[in-house]
Formats: C-alpha cells, sequence, structure tokens
C-alpha cells in the first residue's frame, strides 16, 4: 500500500489524510477480492523499517490502524472475511494489540477472504526468527521451515505481489513466501486504487506462463 504520503502531497494536505484515504481503498479492495476469486489478501500497512519515520506520522498510523480494527470489525464479518496481523506485536501499544486480538478472534468464522494485514512486519527478521528456531532440527524441510517462517500457521505462498505508487522493489515484504510470486508495478498511488486496478492486475496474472523453473507444459524436449 505505497504512495499515500506522496498522493496527500500532491493534493497539498497533510500526509496525515493520505493515509486516511489509503484505508478507503483498503476497503475498496477487500470488497472487491472475493469477487474476483482472490482468496487470501495481505496487506503491507507498517514495515519495521517504518519506525524511523517522524514520530508523529507513526503515531498517526498507529492511531488509524486501531481505529480501523474497531470501525470495521463489523463489516469484516458480514462480509465473511477472516482477519489476521502478521509481524511483531511487543512494540505497539497495549491498546493496538488488544483491538487486534479482538478483532481476530471475532472474524475468525469468515470463509469468503483471508485478510493479513502485515504491521511491524520484516521479510528478512520473519526468516532469522525461524532459522534460530530451526537450528537444532536436524530434519529440517522446505514446508515444515516454511511453517516457522509464517510463525506456526499454515504456510502459503504468494501468487502475485502489486507494488502501487510507481516503486519496482520488494521492500522486505513476505520474501520466503515469495520465492515465485509474479510482480506486478503500477504508478497509482494507493489511495487511488480502485477495483478496476485490481482487475487490471489480476488480468495481467492470469495472462503469465507460471514455470516454476520447469520448462512450459507443451515444449516439446529433446534429450540427445
Amino acid at each position: 500500500m505505497d504512495g499515500n504520503g506522496r498522493w496527500a502531497v500532491r493534493q497539498g494536505v497533510p500526509r496525515a489524510l493520505g493515509h486516511e484515504a489509503g484505508i478507503k481503498a483498503v476497503r475498496r479492495v477487500v470488497e472487491a477480492a472475493p469477487e474476483q476469486g482472490v482468496g487470501t489478501l495481505t496487506l503491507y500497512a507498517f514495515s519495521s523499517d517504518n519506525w524511523r519515520r517522524p514520530e508523529a506520522e507513526v503515531d498517526a498510523l498507529m492511531t488509524l490502524f486501531h481505529s480501523y480494527l474497531v470501525d470495521e470489525t463489523e463489516n469484516l464479518i458480514e462480509k465473511g472475511v477472516c482477519l489476521t496481523v502478521i509481524g511483531r506485536r511487543d512494540r505497539l501499544s497495549e491498546g493496538l494489540v488488544t483491538a487486534i486480538a479482538c478483532a481476530e478472534d471475532a472474524t475468525i468464522g469468515g470463509d469468503t477472504l483471508n485478510l493479513r494485514i502485515a504491521i511491524d512486519y520484516s521479510g528478512r527478521d520473519a526468516i532469522l526468527s525461524a532459522a534460530l528456531r530451526a537450528a537444532r532440527d536436524c530434519d529440517l524441510t522446505r514446508d515444515s521451515f516454511s511453517r516457522l517462517v509464517a510463525g506456526g500457521a499454515d504456510p502459503a505462498d504468494v501468487d502475485l505481489v502489486i507494488r502501487t505508487g510507481g516503486e519496482k522493489r520488494l521492500s522486505d515484504f513476505l520474501l520466503w513466501e515469495s520465492a515465485y510470486a509474479e510482480l506486478y508495478f503500477t504508478d497509482r498511488m494507493w489511495p487511488e486504487f480502485e477495483a478496476a486496478d485490481l482487475t487490471e492486475a489480476l488480468a495481467s496474472f492470469h495472462a503469465r506462463e507460471r514455470r516454476f523453473g520447469a520448462l512450459p507444459a507443451n515444449e516439446n524436449v529433446q534429450l540427445i
């Protein structure tokens, strides 16, 4: 979800209003995703490196996260959305941690969309933490390590990474899970992102041939 601040600057309004506009984009995409066949949607809301931003902006973001969780839970339940939050919680306020737990518990039965929000998340830290836990496991496999990276949850590879705001990098997002993810870049700022933009990204994804390191299924291979 990149481009909130730059969108605000272009509009001549405070950056905090850009983040508020970004919440509206979250609502649009969460509503559109199941209609377009998306089963799991992970939104990168706040990276571990984002703590280096100005304190006032960080405080505004944390307040916004809390408000979203409180205000949207009933709507998520109604739409059958199961919400989980990934990332560290030890650096979040007690009130935000409580709001996260309440929202997760309330939406646990949702089966229309698995919505994951990454807050204080780092892909490298997730891999490092998994490696430390697995250090003495002689029978480690990719599957078991994937579960460790996912913090004990069911692991799931990422199919498509959509990067808004014109940036063309992963920015420490789900690095292990994105090993064979397709990448889609758009200049659209996140507050501008609409259901039609999601449709366009998914159309691009479905038009691609995914080989996962193998040859195309219809290619005639001759060994001489």
